[in-house]
């Protein structure tokens, strides 16, 4: 029996996909905490604890749209042609924030406001619309004839832009969280009092779409309610509950990692939640990553070089973020 590279090449990209959300959602979260941190050396704080990694938390993005394209071609031009606009959107959001991030440091107390709102509004239109465009994908793309059918503001529906807003609330959550891990004394206590509410509103983001999926979705429905798909799919309800209820009790007293890493979970149950629903399509409903798989010899080739720059991203990541570790005070940090 021979290698499936198609299914080893959907695990990389769910992979990369996932480190990406984890990973620089905590980093935009910050962006969409801005407006309810007035203080300015608070938010230098803020931006110190992401300095040294933000941009490398962005190499698992490259990764997931390097390896479509090479994988699996005709879902990299399907999703492009149909989710053009949101995706252009998102990445002028990351441009824009990314240059506000280094030119608040250098401005002056006159231009320093406007480059915290471009950091802020660069962090949350990046946000909003990687989750209107995670909400037109999982309503489906219509294929015909190998290529996108559908119209190009299709995305402008009521369940797309809801998961945009419902991303907003899972990466500030992660900010959040990340910030409790990171600072202390007064800064972090105003991020235990936004973490609350932040959690119970992921949590009724998180109940809203599991509802309005399979209504919506007859396919993702059957999916879900056929079996062996709902022996895998019965314990995620229960696990998202627990992750929120522990995270609750976790934000009493003297808070550290805790939150973080319940967050983090949070996310990886709605993460692995939208797998279960949507395998083993690549565009759904009606493109199987086999379906969309590129040549057996295209998929070879670039797998080898995926097998040896992973690794070495993973071996840079963590080395970045042990040599950062520990709290950020005031008057610390980047410059």
């Amino acid at each position: 029996m021979g290698v499936d590279l198609a299914l080893i090449w959907a695990v990389i990209i769910l992979f990369g996909i996932m480190m990406y959300v984890v990973m620089d959602g905590f980093d935009l979260g910050i962006g969409i905490l801005f407006p309810f941190t007035p203080d300015t050396e608070d938010r230098d704080v803020m931006v110190n604890t992401v300095a040294p990694v933000w941009d490398g938390n962005e190499t698992w993005l490259v990764l997931g749209g390097a390896g479509l394209l090479a994988a699996f071609p005709l879902a990299y031009s399907v999703i492009l042609d149909a989710l053009h606009l949101p995706l252009l959107a998102m990445l002028l959001g990351l441009i824009f924030r990314g240059v506000a991030f280094e030119f608040r440091f250098k401005a002056n107390d006159r231009h320093r406001p406007f480059w915290d709102r471009s950091f802020t509004w660069g962090s949350f239109v990046a946000a909003f619309f990687q989750g209107v465009t995670l909400g037109a994908y999982i309503e489906g793309i219509p294929v015909a004839q190998d290529a996108y059918a559908g119209g190009p503001l299709d995305w402008v529906a009521p369940f797309p832009l809801f998961t945009g807003l419902g991303l907003v609330v899972a990466y500030a959550l992660l900010g959040c969280t990340w910030l409790i891990l990171k600072t202390e004394g007064e800064l972090q206590q105003r991020m235990c009092r936004h973490a609350r509410p932040l959690t119970y509103a992921l949590l009724a983001v998180i109940a809203v779409i599991s509802v309005w999926t399979p209504l919506a979705q007859p396919d993702i429905a059957r999916r879900w309610f056929s079996l062996p798909n709902v022996l895998w799919f019965a314990p995620v309800p229960v696990l998202v509950a627990a992750a929120g209820w522990m995270l609750l009790h976790k934000l009493r007293g003297r808070p550290h990692a805790w939150p973080f890493v319940l967050s983090l979970c949070l996310v990886f149950l709605g993460y692995s939640g939208l797998g279960i629903s949507l395998w083993p399509s690549i565009v759904p409903p009606s493109l199987s990553i086999w379906d969309a798989a590129a040549p057996p010899q295209s998929q070879g080739f670039a797998l080898v070089g995926a097998l040896l720059i992973i690794p070495v991203i993973l071996m840079y990541t963590a080395w970045s973020y042990y040599v950062f570790r520990g709290k950020v005070r005031a008057g610390e940090g980047y410059h």
